[in-house]
């Protein structure tokens, strides 16, 4: 299926200033407390303008794309993909009013609620748990091994970042390890040459250096949650286009389900569809050992394991991301996802608290 999709250069240039404003108004919005008009809802909304990543961390979001799931569930509401390569510049357009919703990453879900000040956005599904890793050079066996090396994430304070950075403050090694942000095809090609000595991940890039450049695991963040469940990515949605919408939100949680389903009933044609996006979008394709140990690395879930946002949130002081832990309660609002879950015969899922102030 073929879809336009917006660079996000030009999306996050024009929502930088945007986005000032809208935090401004949310603040105000805070000062008016209940005497603020409640938004009307619109009915169907003419278009949604939606953002997501080439990594196999978006699977559904790449599946509702290429099988055409979303746009079906959306009928006359034109669908505007847009694509991202970073966190922030997803959370930039999404302020800013450039796209309506987008599938992102924790740690930059968080940052999107608390710019804000809890207003601007809102947390309507789960997509994937798991998949992200860091991966170094074989000589680096300990967390000793690190200190004066150089170790890459995607973009600072995205979640992988939160993660390294949190991490290595437990080990003792904050401020002994260099860290910086490159793009991940940038990371593939600098660890090839040598010039970094590892980097956490999110797939298929983990995957890629291991397979491709001869990486190995030091750390899988699964092994660090209990469980093995986190979220990875996530379905976050501007506040006001859902209250204006929900039918038009509630179609693309239903597009989601469905992208979910058809992976788990046909994996083999799933992997085949998501690869086809990525040689689309980045114009290459993944090698076929490369695309299942990522495939296996991955839970596709509409869950967003609402319960450990508030620990991710702690971890962006451990991070040094932010002074204080940003304040998540009432981040989440799963009643449309639950609603589709529930006519689908499948289970709810649990806000953990999360959709209360």
């Amino acid at each position: 299926m073929k879809h336009i999709t917006r660079t996000p250069r030009a999306v996050a240039a024009a929502a930088v200033a945007v986005a000032l404003l809208v935090v401004a108004g949310c603040s105000r919005a805070d000062k008016a407390g209940d005497d603020a008009a409640p938004v009307a809802d619109k009915g169907a909304a003419t278009e949604l303008r939606l953002g997501y990543f080439p990594n196999v961390t978006h699977a559904p979001a790449l599946i509702g794309l290429g099988e055409g799931l979303f746009a079906k569930e959306l009928g006359s509401t034109k669908l505007v993909p847009t694509k991202f390569n970073a966190g922030g510049d997803a959370v930039t357009a999404l302020l800013g009013g450039s796209i309506d919703a987008t599938f992102v990453g924790s740690g930059p879900a968080i940052n999107a609620y608390a710019k804000s000040k809890g207003e601007a956005a809102r947390l309507i599904a789960g997509t994937v748990s798991g998949g992200a890793q860091f991966v170094v050079k074989p000589t680096i066996t300990k967390p000793d091994d690190l200190a004066g090396k150089t170790i890459v994430t995607p973009q600072l304070g995205n979640t992988q970042d939160v993660a390294l950075k949190k991490w290595l403050e437990e080990k003792g090694l904050t401020g002994k390890v260099k860290i910086t942000n490159l793009e991940n095809a940038q990371t593939l090609d600098a660890f090839k040459k040598g010039e970094v000595d590892g980097a956490w991940l999110p797939e298929p890039w983990s995957s890629r250096l291991i397979i491709d450049a001869g990486a190995k695991v030091l750390v899988d963040e699964a092994d660090l949650w209990p469980g093995g469940k986190f979220p990875t990515t996530v379905l976050i949605v501007r506040t006001q286009y859902l209250k204006e919408h929900p039918a038009t939100v509630k179609a693309l949680l239903t597009g989601l389900v469905a992208s979910i389903d058809a992976a788990s009933t046909d994996k083999a044609t799933a992997e085949k569809t998501v690869n086809a996006q990525l040689l689309a979008l980045t114009g290459k394709a993944l090698k076929q050992p490369v695309i299942d140990r990522a495939f296996s690395k991955i839970e596709l879930t509409t869950d967003p394991v609402a319960s450990t946002f508030p620990q991710l949130a702690k971890d962006q002081v451990s991070a040094k991301i932010a002074k204080e832990a940003p304040d998540v309660a009432g981040f989440a609002d799963l009643t449309l996802l639950n609603e589709v879950l529930k006519a689908a015969g499948k289970p709810e899922v649990d806000a953990a608290g999360l959709d209360k102030k």
